[in-house]
């Protein structure tokens, strides 16, 4: 390990992408002292011990829990509430309990009325990911200049903030606080409803390709490549998404159906200088992602092989 441990045992309650990926950060930067492990799944707690994702893989969440000054829930939103009544008697005082959904003030809702008086409830999301999901999908530089969202509770102790905040900047990621409702509101435009718009597209896609011989899926440019791969991601995970959080997602995604209209009023009436300079705003949205760091202009449509994770 290199340098002192932030916490001396950190128990990852499912292992999939980001459990998975901490796990890996964590080890690399000499982060934990003791990594413990827990999965639903048998496969995924057998796969996780062969490929040493953890220092230790229990078989039950209590038994992961036990002794842990920090707790993550890496389950999907639908399951937070379940998994908080299982741990709640066996967590730790002091301990910090943190989720990593994308969701919060369902996951406020359902887990913190089950957590013991002494134990630190900080919610956070990590606005990092990729399409794949399981045990071997996780890299430690995941969340490397990526941000990692917290929504304390009115009551939430500073100090726990803190610590769970040094921890998270050790990782690579850059840390903002904000209010839950808030949060869903801006997850709702920048992940929630895009998901929803091309799990859509692919659908759609689908359909086609079943009268075009396939040409739809063989001739496809990049702008539906990017829509597939994002497609491809989690769909339990993303199921549980829009039923948690679905009066901001139905609010965007109302606005963007008025947004639709117009453009196709402009497509049908000719109106070429609307839709000119439509996309010339919409350019300037890109530009902006680049300059901050979250995305690169460096040109891939089409090109083979993964993208260096680093």
């Amino acid at each position: 390990m290199s340098g002192e441990p932030i916490f001396q045992r950190v128990a990852l309650i499912g292992l999939g992408l980001i459990a998975g990926s901490m796990s890996l950060a964590m080890r690399e930067g000499g982060l934990a002292a003791h990594l413990v492990g827990y999965a639903r799944s048998p496969e995924t707690r057998q796969t996780a011990r062969e490929i040493g994702l953890v220092d230790e893989v229990a078989d039950t969440a209590a038994e992961a829990v036990t002794g842990a000054d920090l707790v993550v829930l890496a389950v999907p939103v639908g399951a937070m509430g379940d998994v908080a009544v299982e741990i709640a008697p066996h967590l730790a005082p002091g301990a910090i309990l943190t989720d990593v959904g994308s969701v919060k003030q369902s996951v406020i809702d359902v887990v913190a009325p089950h957590v013991p008086e002494g134990v630190h409830f900080v919610p956070g999301h990590p606005l990092a990911g990729t399409e794949h999901s399981g045990p071997r999908s996780g890299f430690a530089t995941l969340f490397r200049n990526r941000w990692w969202l917290l929504t304390p509770l009115p009551d939430s102790d500073p100090a726990a903030v803190e610590r769970l905040s040094a921890l998270v900047r050790a990782m690579g990621a850059n840390v903002d606080t904000m209010e839950a409702p808030h949060h869903d509101r801006v997850l709702a435009v920048t992940s929630h409803v895009p998901h929803l718009i091309a799990y859509t597209m692919v659908g759609v896609a689908d359909h086609l390709s079943r009268v075009t011989e396939s040409e739809v899926i063989r001739y496809s440019a990049a702008g539906f490549r990017d829509f597939t791969r994002i497609a491809a991601s989690d769909p339990t995970m993303w199921r549980d998404v829009f039923l948690h959080n679905k009066e901001a997602t139905l609010d965007i995604l109302g606005r963007f159906a008025e947004e639709l209209f117009v453009l196709q009023r402009a497509i049908r009436m000719g109106d070429g200088e609307h839709l000119h300079r439509y996309f010339t705003g919409t350019r300037a949205i890109r530009r902006g992602i680049i300059e901050a760091g979250q995305d690169t202009a460096a040109p891939d449509f089409g090109r083979a092989g993964v993208k260096d994770r680093a």
